[in-house]
């Protein structure tokens, strides 16, 4: 059996899945949490093979905690189910650390086939997500250019999306406010825009708020 710990803020999803795994006999849900510190404080105690983590868990950022995660606890696999556009955060979540990235809309059979391979050490990604990296989608600019971002820029960006100052951006990512203002910087070249605004206006066809 492949056990997994499930983090997620939303009760239903919590209460959904482990309706909806137990009826396998590959997968075996041995807790869920729904924060970041409840996350940390279950896997001192106990140890999964796979955590099923959302990105908007409360508390730290997801990529955040999915460092931190890996860095204290590196042979658990984590694999992300999250509601969020593949195609923009799986790239990103892949190079911090995740061992595959599945959305809530895919059937439970692709969750759990999921699950079994990151637990066996392999990494998953969908074919459709496959192919969209393969090929640059000339009708879809605002997620090519994306694509381009670093993993720290992509959280630097849903930051200062989110309404966040530098320096509260610079607290939460443990980062000074210069290197945020740098980061800004980046993240406007790279978008291809001269102000906030307009980079704002490319999270949210990002669908990063």
């Amino acid at each position: 059996m492949i056990k997994v710990l499930v983090a997620d803020n939303h009760p239903i999803v919590r209460i959904g899945l482990e309706t909806a795994l137990k009826k396998n006999d590959i997968v075996e849900i041995i807790g869920n949490v729904s924060t970041t510190s409840e996350l940390f404080s279950v896997l001192s105690s106990k140890q999964p093979d796979v955590v099923l983590l959302e990105m908007d868990i409360p508390e730290v950022n997801g990529i955040t905690a999915l460092r931190k995660l890996k860095r204290d606890y590196g042979n658990v696999k984590v694999l992300i189910y999250s509601g969020k556009p593949e195609d923009v955060y799986a790239l990103s979540t892949l190079r911090a650390g995740a061992s595959g990235y599945v959305s809530k809309t895919a059937p439970i059979e692709t969750l759990t086939g999921a699950i079994e391979k990151v637990a066996e050490g392999g990494m998953f990604i969908t074919n459709e997500l496959a192919q969209r990296l393969a090929f640059d989608e000339s009708t879809n600019k605002p997620r090519k250019l994306f694509r381009k971002l670093s993993t720290r820029e992509v959280e630097v960006l849903k930051l200062l999306s989110a309404g966040k100052r530098n320096k509260q951006v610079a607290e939460e990512l443990n980062l000074n406010e210069k290197t945020v203002s740098t980061y800004k910087a980046r993240l406007m070249r790279k978008l291809n825009v001269d102000n906030m605004v307009d980079m704002l206006q490319q999270a949210k066809a990002l669908e990063l708020y």
